[in-house]
């Protein structure tokens, strides 16, 4: 019998995570001997600050060593209340507070509280890959929703209005967003925010995982503090981007206690509390300082530039200026339809594939996000290489005729 038809159907309608996937794509190359630059996944390539690391030694030297309660250690819950109170303005106690295996898993737990089969989540594009095959898994409606390159990728909130409909019953964005950088507005936050307000059936889902790599003089505002609408909002955020914790897996939902209790339902049914000493670090992370993670933001504040600068003298590329997380989102659809003698080049996803094996360099083609005229570039990598990586990119599309 063919695997295929074995496996379940939630599975076979699911596509494989595009970062991921050029990932393993781009460590196959390199273990065959090829210098490869892999700008593909969203991850610092900053060691997580010593303080953290040392929380986690005193943690296992403590004895932090068995099961911990669903929900989260109730430390790092408040934690997470000051630090939302701190820096976002939020006020939530514990009890409205449930730390799961990463944001990823934390936006997964929501969406399958919330949605039923047939409800429609609408998703602000260009999105992060996993948005609507959550959606999907959860036998949900995905909405997209998309956001302009002269509106520096970010939809309006006419365009999220004319979307609502009778089934719609989630609204998700990031914000910096990834890929494109992108960061909302708090004025462009309370008109959305306005909107749901009229709309008490509806859900906010804002991922707020770059907060603190946000390059804007305003700084971050989270839609979570608009008072009008604050038990509408579920805020999703944990320390893998700012702190530079990404294998750590710590991240938490803050929402209205009803939402809080159905998704700590559902992780007692699937995973339970996550890993006892990453909680000990990251109750330090939450409530020490915020120095190293300023630093880290200045490093890809620096690459944002460069890199964005280098993009722009390629033929061909239309570069957005992020203002926030650590991404590159150019327009390459002008090679759409050229070929280099061999390949022609129908895509973004045949434009990234291309690259790899012309140029060594890995990227994530912009379908996957949304965004089909895209491709996205990690600037998560030390200066030098980023360089080579633009080089080897505008000497490889110069073949292109």
């Amino acid at each position: 019998m063919s695997s295929i038809v074995s496996l379940a159907d939630r599975i076979n309608a699911l596509e494989e995570s595009a970062t991921l996937g050029m990932t393993k794509k781009a460590r196959e190359l390199a273990a065959l001997g090829h210098k490869v630059i892999s700008l593909s996944v969203g991850e610092p390539d900053f060691k997580t600050p010593k303080h953290i690391c040392d929380a986690a030694k005193k943690a296992i030297d403590d004895g932090f060593h068995g099961y911990s309660p669903v929900a989260g250690y109730p430390d790092l819950r408040k934690a997470i209340a000051d630090k939302l109170k701190r820096d976002n303005n939020i006020e939530w106690n514990p009890e409205n507070i449930v730390v799961s295996t990463g944001a990823k898993h934390s936006l997964a737990n929501v969406i399958s509280t919330l949605v039923n089969p047939g409800e429609e989540v609408i998703i602000f594009a260009p999105y992060w890959v996993s948005y609507s095959e959550m959606v999907k898994l959860a036998e949900g409606t995905s909405v997209i929703v998309d956001g302009a390159f002269d509106n520096n990728f970010k939809v309006t909130p006419e365009q999220f209005e004319a979307a609502i409909t009778p089934k719609t019953k989630l609204v998700m964005f990031a914000s910096p967003n990834n890929p494109t950088g992108s960061v909302y507005t708090e004025a462009e936050l309370r008109a959305i925010g306005a909107i749901v307000a009229k709309h008490p059936n509806i859900f906010v889902m804002a991922d707020e995982i770059y907060e603190y790599i946000n390059f804007t003089e305003a700084g971050h505002f989270s839609i979570g503090s608009i008072p009008e609408i604050k038990d509408q909002v579920i805020t999703v955020n944990g320390v893998a981007k700012g702190h530079a914790m990404t294998g750590w897996r710590i991240g938490f939902i803050a929402a209205a206690k009803w939402i809080a209790d159905g998704v700590e339902k559902l992780q007692g049914q699937v995973t339970s509390g996550t890993n006892s000493i990453a909680q000990k670090a990251a109750t330090v992370a939450f409530n020490g300082t915020l120095e190293e993670a300023y630093k880290m933001k200045e490093a890809y504040l620096r690459r944002r530039d460069l890199v964005v600068g280098l993009l722009r003298e390629i033929e061909g590329f239309k570069v957005n200026m992020p203002d926030g997380a650590f991404y590159a989102f150019p327009d390459v659809s002008y090679y759409f339809g050229k070929s280099d003698g061999t390949t022609t080049i129908k895509d973004s996803d045949d434009f990234s594939m291309w690259l790899l094996a012309d140029a060594f360099v890995a990227t994530v083609a912009g379908t996957s996000f949304g965004a089909p005229d895209c491709v996205r570039i990690s600037t998560a990598a030390a200066d030098e290489q980023l360089v080579e990586a633009c080089e080897r990119i505008k000497a490889s599309v110069a073949k292109l005729k």
